[in-house]
């Protein structure tokens, strides 16, 4: 399985979700706050993403609580 990293923000409630979802079905995964770390911003701004969270797994990537792709990683 590819590492997988969520981009995140606080008090966002997609974000929570989608952590939820991963820690329900054993997805490990690493969390990065993009609200702290500018250089994780410019990465996902550059994806074209505007909204949190944003995962990455290898080759893969989107925007949101998407179970349809979570379900994927595992």
């Amino acid at each position: 399985m590819s590492q997988v990293v969520i981009y995140t923000m606080p008090n966002c409630v997609q974000c929570n979700a989608t952590k939820k979802y991963c820690d329900d079905k054993n997805i490990e995964y690493t969390t990065v706050d993009i609200s702290t770390d500018p250089s994780a911003y410019n990465l996902v701004s550059s994806l074209g993403y505007k909204q949190a969270p944003v995962v990455i797994a290898g080759d893969s990537h989107w925007a949101g609580f998407r179970p349809d792709m979570l379900a994927t990683l595992h």
